[in-house]
């Protein structure tokens, strides 16, 4: 089986949310995607978490952490 990446566990994710937003399945299959969201959250959020951590490290200068807006900084400021 392939690794497991942040991007593969998110459109899982998206696609077990579909599948039970449709209420086609039984009571026990929705146990067992409801299951298999839960895992795939914990490891997107965990993913995240690590991201977050090494963007912290880029961002840290002169020992302190500085808070820097993310994407939507305008360039010519």
């Amino acid at each position: 089986m392939a690794k497991k990446t942040f991007e593969s566990a998110l459109a899982r994710l998206e696609k077990i949310t579909e599948e039970l937003e449709q209420g086609d399945l039984s009571l026990e299959a929705s146990l067992k995607k409801f299951d298999e969201g839960i895992q795939l959250t914990e490891f997107c959020n965990t993913k995240l978490t690590e991201a977050r951590t090494k963007v912290e490290i880029l961002l840290e200068k002169d020992g302190k952490l500085e808070a820097e807006p993310f994407g939507d900084a305008d360039p010519d400021d």
